[in-house]
Formats: structure tokens, C-alpha cells, sequence
């Protein structure tokens, strides 16, 4: 529930709070004193569009907090967005959620002292909020609207169902969208296999292996220099191991004398000696080794050139190395396992829709059985409400068709008609007004006066909230266009709705506000901060009670007359509220 609201800067309010309890609470005030503002900072509380000229005139920014109280046990979107914004919760099970808009219509959110997105604050107050204007009204005239109120009336079952169709729905949509994709670009493909067939032979032909460019390099360099390297390696191989003066005779004969001296410093160089020994033989064995290796002349240089030649050609086109070439073409293979054979995915494609389409009928057959069934008892049931809001004999009918098939592309079968399955099912749901007993529904858009169609929508929201309990529920002069008896009975019952949750209402009315639990005025006063209107706002007790009233009876808050008629209001609502 909402416990405390703080406003500053919101259109004519300068600065107002009120502290607000559980029931029914009654917000009225003089025409332009700025009743809508307190609607209009909870839309704000809501994720609402920020709109910089609600910024009073002259100050840089409007500022609205909220203090919500939140369910006992928390679960779900509520407890999902509180632990994902890190929003600090007191210990009384309350969070503050603020908003701010400056006057370039920037806009800022803070949730639990956290700064969040708009949207965030949205869904959370979205979970604890529910606000009902003029312009939600002229809302259920649509018929995607009428379609959610008895799906919300329908309860978990058919949300369910809904759901499930849905996921299938976008599933079926996604294998179309293939489809159409596939064959469209069967031509694109079949050259792109074309182009990738011919790459992979074109790098079989020359049969690459991995690192090969790179050896050919070093091969091509030593054959380019035969001469020249075998004779440098030549020599080398001779000053270390050769048969005239090498530096193995060498060391040898220095070991000899080294072993034969009687001196122990001299003995102590022989492990070096030998070590150098066996570094100089295996230089000598190196050395004898790569001569081996050594063509023995530059005659095969013309046919290293050629392979060479043939793979730079295959690095110019697919790749910097030949390791590259041979990724492009396992990377190729496997592009044409995929488009090589369009017709046979086109084959798979078309199945796999077919058999999601049956799906997609099979749920859309199921929501509009659930949805018949459910339509019955909300026409019952709202029309019982009708009764009690002097709308006797009138009497809404919920009736459930099934749309005809206009989109070829999404046709499903449905009790053995073609039907569209639209994005909430293959169903029209239409809401009429039945004037009196034996004549034919009209649609309420048309039917419907404004102040017949508050009064339905009051009975919907009545006959909605039954089965829930704890949310804040705002109507924004939900008794437009409405007076006299059928005023009373809006009064009664949003007094009744009040039971279930907590019911904030501006209103003009008398007979509605003498039904609250809690009333709060909001005045306005001239001659504030540089002469501009201020309005304040502030809970009444029983005697102001009787005196706004009066006031909204006939303007005589004053007089004897007036009040009497205000307290006799008061009472009677007192009474009815007692015994209902």
C-alpha cells in the first residue's frame, strides 16, 4: 500500500505530503486547486513519460517520493527487482521510490535510495499500482483491452495457455521467417556454393601442408647459395673435426698434457677440456650432418619455385599463409554442408512449420474454450454490479468469436475454419451493452455514455479485484458524467472494493467522497513565492469533512443548511458502510 507521498514543484503544488492509510481515501478540492497533480505524480511513480511543463512555473525541477509499503511475502517481479537494484528496504517493510524532472525534461529515478532506471521503478510500482483515468476508459472502448480484462478475469489457467501459445506463435514465425528467407536467396546460395566448391578444389589440386610456405622459403634460400653454404660448411666441418689440424686434435693433445703434469692446478682444468671435447664433436657431427643434407647441386631450385609459385597463388586468395588457406577451406566444407542441398533444408523447414502451425491451433482451439467459458460468468457477474450502480436491466455481454483468416501467411485451422492467429490468439473479444431485456448487445463505444462507461469500468474493477487482495488502486474522477442515485452507488462500491485494497479516488462528487474512510483537500492560496497560486494539501477530521462536503454539495459550506445536508450525506454513507 501507499503510506506517504511527498510532491514539490508538480504544476500548481509547491510543496504538499499526506500520510495515507488502508480503505477507501476521498481526494477533492476546488476546480483548478491541482487534484489531477497527485494522480499525475503517481503516473510519474509509475515509469510515466516525464513531461517538463508539469514543472511549476519557475523552479528548475519537480520532485515526487513516494514511501510504499510492500507485501508481507515477496516473490516474483517484486523480489526480483529489489534484489537486481540493490534497493534498501527498512526494517518496517517499506521502500522509497523517488522521482525527478527537471525543467529540460530530464528525468531522474531512485528506488530504495538506489538509482535506477525509469522503467524499473515502473515495473515495481507496476506490481503495487494500478491507475484508472479518463483516458483508461475510452481504453476499454479498444478491443486488445477487453481481451486483457478477460484474460485477467479468466485467472492463471488461461494466462497459461496464453502463454504457451505465444512461445509457439514466435517459434512458428521464426521457421517461416527461414523460409521465406531460404527460398528467396536459394539463387545467392547456389552461387556462394558455387564459389566455395570451386576454392576447396582449387586448394585440393595443389594439396598443401601445414607450414609448408614456410619451409620452402629457408629450402629456396640454400639452393639459391649452394656453393657458397656448402663451402663455408665444408670448411667448418674440417677446422673442427677434419684430418689436418682440427680443433679435435687439438683439444686431444691438450688433455694429454694436462693429464700427464704433476700439477693439481693444472689437472683441475681437465673437465672443461673434456667438455669442450664433446661440445666440439657434436658441432662436428652437426656440421657432417647438414652436408649430407645438401643437394648436390641447384637443380631442383626450378621445381621448389614452381610449388612455391602455386602457393602464393592459393595466400593471394584465401589466406596470409598456407595454414590460413587450409582454415578457409575446412571453414568452406562446412558452409557447404549447410547451403549445398538448399531444397532439402527447405524440405526440413517446411515440416518443422507444419508441425508448429498444428501446435499453434491446437492452443488457440484451447484459449478460445477457456475464454467462452470465462465469458459467461464475467457477463454475469458485471452485469450484477450494473444492477447496483442504477444501470438496472442493462447488462454487459463479453462475446468470444473467432477472427476470420486475413493474414494467408499466419492461417491455422480451428474447428475446421480458417482463422488468423493473431498475437493474443485467433479470438475477438467484444464488449456491449445489452439496454434491455431481449435487445441486441452494442458495442460500448458506441452505446455507452461517459458516464455509463465509468460505471462499467468501476464494475469490472470491482468484479476483477475479487479474487486479489493488497495492491493501490487510483480512479482520476472515475464518476464523470455521473449524479444523483447512481452517484451514491459508486461510492458504495468503491467502499466494498476497499475491503480487498487500497482505493485512492479524486472525485467531485459528495456522495462519492462521504463513502471514504480517509478524506483529503487540496486548497489553493494566491500571494505565494513571487505572487504565484499556491495549493496545499491536508487531511480533514470529521467536522471539515462535513464542511468540504457542504461545499461540494452546493457551495454552502457556511451555512446551517448546507451542513446539515453534509453530516445527514455523511452519516447515511457512515451507515451504509457499517451494515454492507
Amino acid at each position: 500500500m501507499l503510506e506517504e507521498l511527498s510532491i514539490k514543484s508538480l504544476g500548481v503544488l509547491e510543496s504538499a505530503s499526506a500520510e495515507f492509510h488502508p480503505g477507501f481515501t476521498a481526494l477533492t478540492g476546488e476546480t483548478g486547486a491541482g487534484k489531477t497533480m497527485i494522480v499525475t505524480s503517481l503516473r510519474l511513480l509509475s515509469g510515466g513519460r516525464a513531461d517538463a511543463g508539469r514543472v511549476r512555473s519557475g523552479d528548475d525541477k519537480a520532485f515526487v517520493e513516494g514511501r510504499f509499503r510492500l507485501p508481507a511475502e515477496r516473490d516474483g517481479v517484486i523480489a526480483d527487482l529489489l534484489d537486481q537494484t540493490g534497493a534498501d528496504v527498512d526494517d518496517d517493510d517499506t521502500v522509497i521510490a523517488a522521482r525527478t524532472v527537471n525543467s529540460d525534461g530530464r528525468s531522474r529515478a531512485h528506488l530504495g535510495g538506489r538509482s535506477v532506471p525509469v522503467g524499473t521503478l515502473g515495473a515495481l510500482s507496476g506490481e503495487l499500482l494500478a491507475i484508472h483515468g479518463q483516458n483508461d476508459q475510452l481504453r476499454l472502448i479498444r478491443g486488445d483491452q477487453q481481451r486483457a480484462a478477460l484474460d485477467r478475469f479468466a485467472g492463471a489457467t488461461t494466462a497459461r495457455t496464453l502463454a504457451k501459445y505465444r512461445d509457439a506463435r514466435s517459434r512458428w514465425i521464426a521457421v517461416l521467417d527461414d523460409l521465406d528467407r531460404l527460398r528467396s536467396d536459394s539463387r545467392d546460395l547456389a552461387q556462394e556454393a558455387d564459389r566455395l566448391r570451386f576454392g576447396v578444389e582449387e586448394i585440393d589440386a595443389v594439396n598443401p601442408t601445414p607450414g609448408e610456405d614456410a619451409e620452402i622459403v629457408d629450402v629456396v634460400r640454400r639452393l639459391t647459395d649452394l656453393e657458397d653454404i656448402r663451402g663455408a660448411a665444408s670448411q667448418a666441418q674440417d677446422a673442427v673435426a677434419g684430418s689436418d689440424g682440427s680443433v679435435v686434435d687439438a683439444l686431444g693433445t691438450v688433455r694429454s698434457l694436462l693429464e700427464a703434469a704433476g700439477d693439481q692446478a693444472l689437472r683441475d682444468l681437465l673437465p672443461r677440456v673434456s667438455e669442450a671435447l664433446v661440445v666440439v664433436g657434436d658441432i662436428g657431427d652437426e656440421l657432417t650432418g647438414f652436408l649430407a643434407g645438401l643437394p648436390e647441386d641447384a637443380a631442383d631450385l626450378d621445381t621448389i619455385l614452381t610449388r612455391q609459385s602455386e602457393l602464393k597463388a592459393l595466400t593471394r586468395k584465401y589466406a596470409a599463409d598456407v595454414d590460413g588457406v587450409l582454415r578457409w577451406r575446412e571453414e568452406a566444407q562446412a558452409r557447404l554442408a549447410e547451403i549445398d542441398d538448399p531444397q532439402a533444408r527447405i524440405d526440413e523447414l517446411e515440416a518443422e512449420s507444419l508441425a508448429i502451425r498444428d501446435e499453434v491451433a491446437a492452443l488457440a482451439s484451447k484459449l478460445h474454450s477457456q475464454r467462452t467459458k470465462s465469458a459467461k460468468s464475467l457477463s454475469s457477474k458485471v452485469s450484477a454490479e450494473l444492477a447496483g450502480l442504477a444501470m438496472g436491466g442493462t447488462e454487459l455481454a463479453v462475446t468470444v468469436a473467432l477472427r476470420a483468416a486475413e493474414d494467408s501467411r499466419l492461417r491455422i485451422d480451428v474447428d475446421g475454419t480458417a482463422r488468423e492467429a493473431g498475437s493474443g490468439g485467433a479470438d475477438r473479444v467484444d464488449f456491449g451493452l445489452v439496454a434491455h431485456k431481449g435487445a441486441q448487445p452494442l458495442p460500448i463505444g458506441k452505446s455507452a455514455s461517459g458516464g455509463e462507461l465509468s460505471r462499467v469500468m468501476l464494475a469490472l474493477e470491482v468484479v476483477l479485484a475479487e479474487p486479489d487482495s493488497g495492491s493501490v488502486m487510483v480512479f482520476d474522477e472515475v464518476d464523470a458524467g455521473v449524479g444523483g442515485a447512481a452517484a451514491v452507488q459508486i461510492g458504495a462500491r468503491l467502499s466494498r472494493l476497499a475491503r480487498r485494497h487500497q482505493v485512492i479516488v479524486v472525485t467531485h462528487l459528495p456522495q462519492v467522497a462521504a463513502f471514504a474512510d480517509n478524506h483529503l483537500i487540496i486548497g489553493k492560496q494566491g500571494g505565494g513565492a513571487k505572487g504565484r497560486q499556491r495549493s496545499t494539501l491536508a487531511t480533514l477530521d470529521r467536522d471539515e469533512r462535513v464542511a468540504e462536503l457542504a461545499r461540494m454539495l452546493a457551495g454552502l459550506g457556511d451555512s446551517e443548511t448546507g451542513r446539515a445536508h453534509a453530516e445527514e450525506l455523511l452519516e447515511t454513507a457512515e451507515a451504509a458502510r457499517n451494515t454492507d
